[in-house]
């Protein structure tokens, strides 16, 4: 109960944060707080991309600058093997990087990629899946045939081609300049669909209803009834879609990459990194490949958990 002020009126109560409570009392936190899986999966995420923003200042070596790199140090094992050096924790590389240095640069070169490329298929996706599912009719019929062609192959066969036609049309001395641009065009046009025929489905479904009838009733802009009704209304789904993908979207970069179409060695992603180490696995530099390779699957991993988590959080039949 309120307390009474001299004149019995009741004194003012401080109101509390009604967002953070809101958040606190969530069924998304409950969820949360009840799957160490998830807990233990987000803190490897954080600590990732944690280390990935703050590269710069904790990587022992900058490996694009190549006036700090010997090849007196090439293929140098980690600290605790024989003639190897605290200098260079997890050792070197052929061309005498920092593996540690050249891990934690790859990881945020794959973040960078995975999150631009997840970024753009959202946008284009939720784009088209609204256009279909409110026009509907031959607009709906036209993007959902693309769609169907485009699931007819896999993604990574889609992105190969996409990387090929573009890299075949513009000229040999601007190609390594923008092929991170590249690369990232043609990812994020290789999961578009997944985004649009969600999208599609729920948008379907919601125009149908009392909101969005009442909506027209009285005059409102089609425009405005799509962003500012229909959409919120669909968000859920794609936000555990876009997790997903964004898990999908690096370990198609890092496939590219290990197959030579992805990035340059002088942009080492983590892909490229473990393709420039699986040349010297016989001669016995295991590790080259094997830390990029342990990054990539962390990361994969955690990335993958929060996106199953994400999918029952809001679904509450699967829980």
């Amino acid at each position: 109960m309120s307390e009474l002020t001299a004149s019995g009126t009741p004194a003012s109560v401080p109101e509390r944060p009604q967002r953070w409570m809101r958040f606190v009392d969530s069924d998304l936190l409950w969820s949360f707080s009840r799957s160490p899986v998830t807990m233990v999966a987000a803190v490897i995420a954080l600590v990732i991309i944690g280390a990935a923003l703050l590269t710069p200042l904790i990587a022992p070596q900058d490996p694009y600058d190549l006036a700090s790199l010997s090849l007196l140090d090439a293929t140098a094992p980690p600290a605790w093997l024989k003639d190897g050096s605290w200098n260079y924790p997890l050792g070197t590389d052929n061309q005498g990087r920092d593996v540690l240095s050249a891990v934690l640069y790859g990881t945020r070169l794959s973040l960078l990629l995975g999150c631009s490329a997840v970024i753009l298929s959202f946008l284009l996706g939720v784009t088209l899946g609204l256009i279909a599912g409110w026009r509907g009719g031959i607009v709906d019929a036209l993007i959902m045939r693309v769609a169907d062609v485009q699931l007819s192959f896999p993604a990574i066969l889609i992105a190969l081609l996409i990387d090929g036609v573009v890299r075949s049309v513009l000229p040999r001395q601007v190609q390594t300049e923008i092929s991170l641009y590249v690369t990232v065009l043609a990812i994020a046009l290789s999961y578009w669909v997944h985004f649009a025929r969600t999208v599609r489905g729920s948008t379907m479904v919601e125009r149908n209803k009392e909101y969005i009838q009442a909506a027209r009733v009285i005059g409102v802009h089609p425009a405005r009834i799509v962003v500012g009704h229909l959409l919120p209304n669909v968000v859920g789904p794609i936000l555990v879609i876009a997790t997903i993908n964004l898990a999908t979207a690096i370990l198609t970069e890092a496939t590219l990459s290990f197959l030579g179409v992805g990035l340059p060695p002088t942009e080492p992603s983590l892909g490229t990194l473990i393709r420039i180490g699986n040349d010297y696995l016989l001669s016995g530099d295991w590790w080259i490949s094997i830390f990029p390779g342990i990054a990539l699957a962390l990361l994969i991993l955690s990335v993958n958990l929060l996106g199953d988590w994400l999918r029952d959080a809001f679904n509450p039949k699967l829980r």
